[in-house]
C-alpha cells in the first residue's frame, strides 16, 4: 500500500470501489448494491441507509461503507460515530482529506461535496440524527472526542 497521498480528483470508477471489510457491513453493501437499495435501504427501527464512497488519503483507492442518514434540505447527513470508539472512523479521516465523495441512496447515485458541521449547525443536526438513531447519544458518552456530523451536498450535474 502506498504512503503517498492520493491526488484529489482521482477518477471515480464504481467497478474498482472496495467495500468495507467488516462482515455485516460488507454483506449489507453487497445486498444494497445488488438490489438498488430494495434490500438494505431500510434499516432497524425505521432508519435509512446510504452508501458512501470516499477516496483513501494514503491508498488512492475508493472505499465504500454503509451509513444511517438523515436529511437537511437537499443534503444528506451522516454521523462519524464508530460506536463511540476513541478514534474517528477511517472513512471520516479520508473524507476530511478528500471531501469529494460519491453517494448511493437506493438506486440514485451522485457525486457530493462533504463538510463537517460545526457550532449551531452541528447542534441542530445532532438532534436530527439522535432522533433517527438514539444510540448516537450513548456513543457520545463512551468517548472524549466530539463525534462529527458530516453534511453531504449533492453536486449539480453539468450539462
Amino acid at each position: 500500500m502506498s504512503t503517498t497521498p492520493a491526488p484529489a480528483g482521482t477518477p471515480y470508477d464504481e467497478s474498482k470501489v472496495v467495500d468495507s471489510p467488516s462482515g455485516w457491513v460488507n454483506s449489507h453493501i453487497k445486498r444494497y448494491v445488488a438490489t438498488d437499495g430494495a434490500d438494505g435501504h431500510e434499516f432497524q427501527h425505521g432508519a435509512h441507509v446510504l452508501l458512501l464512497s470516499v477516496l483513501g488519503r494514503k491508498s488512492g483507492v475508493w472505499r465504500r461503507t454503509a451509513l444511517i442518514y438523515g436529511r437537511s434540505g437537499d443534503a444528506y447527513v451522516v454521523v462519524a460515530s464508530k460506536g463511540g470508539d476513541p478514534r474517528h472512523p477511517t472513512w471520516y479521516t479520508n473524507l476530511v482529506s478528500h471531501p469529494e465523495v460519491h453517494v448511493q441512496v437506493k438506486g440514485e447515485k451522485f457525486a457530493a461535496l462533504a463538510h463537517v458541521a460545526r457550532g449551531d449547525e452541528r447542534a441542530r443536526l445532532w438532534e436530527v440524527m439522535a432522533g433517527i438513531w438514539p444510540d448516537y447519544n450513548d456513543y457520545q458518552t463512551k468517548t472524549d472526542r466530539e463525534i462529527p456530523i458530516v453534511v453531504l451536498e449533492p453536486v449539480p450535474v453539468k450539462g
